[in-house]
């Protein structure tokens, strides 16, 4: 039998350019990248694997330094024990001036750096990994696996590859069935960021941390043995911290502190760990103060953002006598006829008001 953990997509060196944090929090999140690969390399010696698998986008080639590069070298050789098996992606790819090139590694460290397919035998552990690196930041064509010989059926079979399983995409489309056919003992996938077991030897290992709100849910790395009774993985949560996404429903009826208590309610993820992005809906009082509530419960989180969708509160009689010679009594007069308790109905008299009287302060 042998054991592995499949990482990949790690993006060590990313700017967070897609999510609004200041420079202190962007440099702790790049730093918190390292951390994690750092306790995957060591959570992977210290349980014996055979191998460590890294299917791509270890880094960002844009903004990685020959020192990142060398700081990368000296934690691979730390799990001197560990056979590693690098497959570049689309954000690390193997150029001709690739700073993968420009460093010693260590004999337990293999990446597959040649043009096409390429292959690496572990006679010892009756293995044969396949692995295909990038060489451009875009590949819109099909792998040629036919061309390849993938006859070791003696061995324990492995494909590592960072590339996007479909036919329209110019991220390396690969064919699931073209996949399967290849008759691998697992194949380790590595550019879809959220994690996929697509059957017992097929997986997308996502990403360790996630890098933004659009990467809701557990990340962590897959874990697995090959054996005579077959492949088995499993997913591995194991990332520091999460986003978090959700609703918050508010209604008229509630004052300052009844949201403020609503907020600490929430019990939904860490509060003093993972990013926060909060949806507030409803109605609200017109002259509520939503900053301030921000200010109040932001210590709260470790990092929160709030979205505010409310609807403001309006007193219709009032605003009704106000502008009862203009084009909003009229509107107000009209929907008030209508059943207000249907929320449809309701909902069309605020934003109504909401535009109408948007404008008069904009004319």
């Amino acid at each position: 039998m042998v054991s592995f953990v499949h990482t990949g997509d790690i993006h060590l060196g990313l700017q967070f350019n897609k999510v609004s944090f200041n420079r202190e929090l962007s440099l702790e999140r790049r730093s918190e990248l390292w951390t994690t690969f750092e306790k995957i390399v060591k959570y992977t010696k210290d349980n014996n694997k055979d191998f460590l698998f890294i299917a791509g986008d270890l880094f960002e080639e844009k903004y990685f330094t020959l020192g990142d590069m060398k700081r990368v070298r000296d934690i691979l050789q730390q799990a001197e024990n560990v056979n590693i098996l690098i497959s570049a992606g689309n954000h690390d790819f193997v150029g001709h001036r690739s700073l993968y090139n420009r460093v010693d590694w260590s004999p337990n460290v293999h990446i597959f750096k040649n043009k096409g397919i390429e292959k690496k035998e572990f006679p010892n552990l009756n293995t044969v990994v396949y692995g295909y690196s990038w060489d451009k930041v875009e590949i819109r064509e099909n792998v040629l696996f036919n061309r390849f010989d993938f006859q070791e059926d003696h061995l324990k079979k492995v494909l590592l590859i960072h590339g996007d399983i479909g036919t329209n995409s110019n991220y390396l489309p690969l064919d699931l069935n073209t996949l399967k056919g290849l008759n691998m003992d697992y194949i380790a996938l590595g550019h879809i960021h959220k994690p996929e077991i697509i059957n017992n030897n097929i997986a997308y290992c996502g990403c360790p941390e996630p890098l933004d709100f659009g990467e809701t849910g557990d990340r962590g790395f897959i874990e697995g043995n090959i054996s005579k009774k077959g492949t088995s993985i499993d997913f591995i949560p194991f990332s520091k911290r999460k986003f978090l996404e959700l609703d918050l429903s508010i209604n008229e009826n509630m004052g300052y502190l009844d949201i403020v208590n609503l907020f600490k309610s929430i019990e939904y993820g860490n509060k003093e760990l993972d990013f926060y992005r909060i949806k507030l809906k409803g109605y609200i009082q017109n002259d509520l103060d939503i900053e301030g509530l921000v200010k109040s419960v932001n210590d709260d989180f470790y990092y929160l953002e709030i979205i505010d969708n409310t609807i403001p509160d309006y007193d219709l009689d009032a605003l009704e006598r106000t502008f009862e010679d203009s084009i909003i009594g009229q509107f107000i007069k009209e929907m008030k006829s209508k059943d207000l308790k249907d929320p449809i109905v309701k909902d069309a008299l605020y934003y109504g008001l909401e535009a109408l009287l948007k404008g008069r302060l904009d004319s």
